[in-house]
């Protein structure tokens, strides 16, 4: 007589959550405040104990309400994320909407954010987050579009255990001060060196990133040893995962969650959980699609087999 498999247990449901602001010290006489300070928003779990250390790049757009939403999501994986605020020198507080008139707000102000401060604000929140005593020692670093561009520079700069960028725009190319004086995909040697793994995510169909970045990314990536997964979901358009937008896809976000989630747990911290996906920001459902095709994880280190289907 056979008998039917055990059900597998329910994922835990997801970590209850405090949320906060704080102002961080910085090494940079063009930091706002008395003495030099960044502030930052913070999403953890309120449960007492030690927990794994996410920084959070965000879209030009600033700390937006749908970044802080991401951030509180980390927190109900089992995070504690952190938030700096990258336009603080420039337009502190800065919260663009994301129309016409957001995006030239946004696209002037990352024009004038330069990588000397983009390193010395993570920096500064790394050195915050090691003073912190319910802060795990591994850190990472989660970025999307702008704050995408942002970690995968930090990742090459700076000792991140785990790295995820998605749809990152211009590491390919030179004109805005980020990209200056090199390609960012020039500087990939120095990510091999701190041994951190990288999740790269993007859209097919994405308007600001190429598949010749794409390309690129893969083959540098690959060639200086740098632990990677390069994700391309076909039907994809840039800003996927953003919840208060045309552009969501739940199917994409979904998958991309399960991903990063999964990156985090494993480089650094077990108790990091999978959580169900609820967005909040959209007042109504996107309109039926086609289903997507399959995503396409493209060559690595731990992906032998370029266009293998995952």
């Amino acid at each position: 007589m056979s008998t039917a498999p055990p059900h597998p247990p329910p994922d835990p449901p997801p970590y209850p959550i405090v949320t906060g602001r704080v102002r961080i010290a910085v090494d940079d006489p063009d930091a706002t405040g008395a003495g030099g300070f960044m502030d930052a928003y913070t999403a953890r779990p309120a449960e007492p104990g030690v927990r794994p250390a996410v920084i959070v790049g965000f879209e030009m757009f600033g700390v937006t309400a749908y970044i802080r939403r991401v951030a509180d999501r980390l927190a109900a994986m089992g995070c504690l994320a952190v938030v700096p605020d990258f336009h603080h020198r420039t337009a502190p507080g800065f919260e663009g909407a994301a129309d016409d008139a957001g995006r030239a707000a946004g696209f002037a102000l990352l024009q004038r954010l330069t990588r000397d401060e983009v390193l010395r604000d993570v920096r500064a929140t790394v050195d915050h987050l090691r003073g912190l005593p319910d802060a795990g020692e591994r850190i990472g670093m989660v970025g999307f579009s702008l704050g995408g561009h942002l970690a995968f520079y930090a990742a090459t700069r700076i000792d991140l255990a785990a790295t995820a960028v998605v749809y990152p725009g211009w590491l390919d190319v030179t004109g805005t001060a980020l990209g200056t004086p090199q390609p960012l995909l020039d500087l990939v040697p120095g990510m091999a060196g701190h041994r951190g793994k990288l999740l790269y995510l993007m859209g097919g169909k994405d308007h600001v990133v190429t598949p010749e970045q794409n390309r690129l990314a893969g083959e540098r990536l690959t060639a200086t040893g740098v632990r990677h997964e390069i994700v391309v979901y076909p039907d994809g358009p840039h800003g996927f995962l953003a919840d208060e937008r045309d552009s969501y896809r739940p199917d994409l976000a979904a998958d991309a969650w399960r991903r990063i989630t999964d990156l985090l747990a494993t480089e650094l911290d077990p108790s990091v959980r999978r959580i169900p996906d609820s967005p909040t920001g959209r007042t109504a459902e996107p309109e039926a699609e086609p289903e997507a095709a399959p995503a396409e994880a493209l060559s690595g280190p731990e992906n032998p087999g370029k266009g293998a289907l995952t």
